[in-house]
């Protein structure tokens, strides 16, 4: 659901700000006033492409962002982000676009930097936009598999079919490779025996290059070291003014100046502390000293030893992974591969039956599919018909087309699958009586796309024990077009009813429509510094009385008021 919104410098708009409830919103206002530059605005966070022709004039840049909750029900939004690591604060995301003179842009999701292509997938998953700037899943032909899913109560079948179908897949892949010839098969095996052998032979440690780098480097700076622990050694125990020689002399006299006066105690306690500290150094230090020598064969030795592990990194391993752990990683996927070489023809057989047995599992699965895919077909094509009947297209007949996507004599039961069933699934629709089924996005109007779009979402709402559709805001612009009288009426009622299962925003100029809003915003277009700006404004009641007695007759005479009033007793929400 969208609860905020912010614009800046876009088109018209120098800064705006808005705040969104559930249900049902209307946007009303004089033509031109700016309502098309809100819907595109947020067209534009939705991922469409843009020019730089929407940059506020005298400004560099444009940026719209908006504060998005996410319902715990929308799987496909909350595996989205799940697989980017983008986590919701309180269920909610702040997306924020813009697009500068010189053309670039940049989106982002809390923290998050996003491709306009990602930015349009995680928002077809929570808005649909429907009119002339339209950001249009109607129009995909994959979402209209997933919507006849969701409407028959079948997308637990279709996940659980496509787990089964990529199972499927990497069993033949691995039968393919497993079906090389003989002779390549012996050189592979030699080849992988060869590197297998070649690891085994360095007798690798882990954690050893490591440790031979640091030996390396104390070994290369040996007379900087030497020099330097010389000259610890001599300033803290090895002449008569070193550190360990004066703290004893400072002991001795401290101790006996002591013995005459207690407030000297704590002085007396941290110069033995002092001393005793000096001796334990000096004790190390001269191991390290007696300990520290020079000598060229093992520098070599060391040197020989960090370039065959570099050596071996850098033909068997190809990540960032410390040196040892990924040659032994090669190592175990080299062996793993010769066992599986070396018991290739059994486990030729053993994958041969187990795609047998999910390839049956699958020709089952995808029948079951589609005898209930065909079954809801039929019925969410006459709900739909119905609808649009009602929504002032009296001739349209919608089609949900499911057609199998073909016949393979090489497969089980002879059927084609692909990664959700053996279906092809279309909208189709003759929006007129006498025309042919057509695709949708051949649909002539904005305004009948959006009806279409609305008895859609209508037929879905009204699915029995199934959350049908799951896309939590609906956004339509032009849905009136070319209507009024009783199909007028009728679009109100069905926003209005959809309205009280989702965030609805709707764009009109027929008062019957704009009586139904549990949130009325009006758009309007002032002059300010002698600039042109627009602004929005939420409505109260006495003020959407006067808002809708100017759509009835472009006044606020006592008969339109009278008409409003009645209007808003009869169909209002939200009073």
């Amino acid at each position: 659901m969208l609860e905020e919104l912010s614009i800046r410098n876009y088109a018209l708009i120098d800064s705006l700000s808005i705040s969104f409830d559930e249900g049902l919103t209307i946007l009303t206002g004089e033509t031109g006033a700016g309502k098309s530059i809100i819907v595109g605005a947020l067209s534009f966070l939705l991922g469409a492409k843009a020019e730089t022709a929407v940059i506020r004039s005298g400004a560099d840049e444009a940026s719209v962002s908006a504060v998005i909750s996410v319902d715990r029900n929308n799987r496909d939004a909350l595996d989205w982000l799940a697989a980017r690591d983008i986590e919701a604060e309180d269920g909610s995301v702040t997306v924020r676009r813009n697009i500068k003179s010189s053309g670039r842009g940049s989106v982002w999701m809390q923290n998050a930097s996003l491709s306009r292509p990602e930015l349009a997938e995680f928002m077809s998953f929570m808005f649909d936009l429907h009119g002339q700037h339209a950001h249009q899943s109607l129009l995909q032909k994959d979402s209209h598999r997933r919507c006849l899913d969701r409407f028959a109560g079948l997308e637990e079948e279709a996940f659980a079919f496509n787990r089964v179908f990529t199972e499927l897949a990497e069993k033949r892949k691995e039968l393919e490779n497993s079906l090389v010839s003989e002779r390549d098969r012996a050189a592979r095996t030699e080849l992988l025996a060869f590197s297998i052998d070649e690891i085994d032979k360095a007798r690798l440690k882990s954690g050893e290059s490591r440790d031979l780098e640091a030996e390396s480097a104390r070994l290369a700076a040996f007379e900087k070291l030497s020099a330097g622990v010389e000259s610890a050694a001599a300033a803290l125990f090895d002449s008569e003014q070193s550190v360990l020689s004066l703290a004893r002399k400072a002991r001795a006299g401290i101790d006996a100046a002591a013995a005459f006066d207690a407030e000297l105690s704590p002085i007396q306690r941290r110069l033995d502390s002092l001393y005793y500290e000096a001796e334990d150094m000096s004790g190390e230090l001269r191991s390290y000293r007696d300990s520290l020598s020079f000598d060229p064969a093992r520098a070599e030795e060391v040197e020989e030893r960090l370039a065959l592990i570099r050596r071996l990194k850098k033909k068997y391993a190809d990540k960032d992974a410390g040196a040892e752990e990924a040659i032994f990683a090669y190592r175990a996927k080299a062996a793993a591969e010769i066992a599986s070489l070396s018991d290739s023809e059994e486990n030729r057989e053993r994958q041969r039956a187990a795609i047998v047995a999910l390839e049956k599992d699958i020709a089952r699965r995808a029948a079951a599919l589609t005898a209930r895919r065909k079954a809801a077909a039929e019925r969410l094509a006459g709900r739909i018909s119905g609808i649009l009947g009602s929504l002032g297209m009296p001739g349209a007949v919608f089609w949900v087309n499911v057609r199998q996507k073909g016949t393979d004599p090489g497969r089980q039961a002879n059927i084609v699958c692909g990664p959700w069933g053996a279906d092809d699934v279309e909208f189709l629709i003759a929006a007129n009586k006498g025309e042919n089924a057509r695709e949708l996005r051949l649909v002539a109007s904005g305004g009948e796309l959006s009806r279409v779009m609305l008895a859609i979402k209508t037929a879905l709402a009204a699915a029995e024990d199934v959350a049908a559709d799951r896309t939590e805001t609906l956004i339509f612009d032009e849905i009136d077009t070319g209507i009024g009288g009783e199909a007028a009426i009728a679009v109100g009622k069905y926003l209005q009813r959809i309205g009280g299962i989702k965030q609805i925003f709707c764009v009109t100029h027929l008062a019957v429509i704009a009586c139904r809003a549990r949130n009325h915003l009006r758009v309007e277009k002032r002059d300010s510094g002698g600039r042109t700006l627009t602004s929005v404004s939420r409505l109260s009641q006495s003020e959407r009385r006067d808002e809708i007695a100017r759509m009835l007759s472009g006044d606020k005479g006592e008969t339109a008021l009278a008409h409003a009033c009645e209007l808003l007793d009869k169909y209002g929400a939200g009073r």
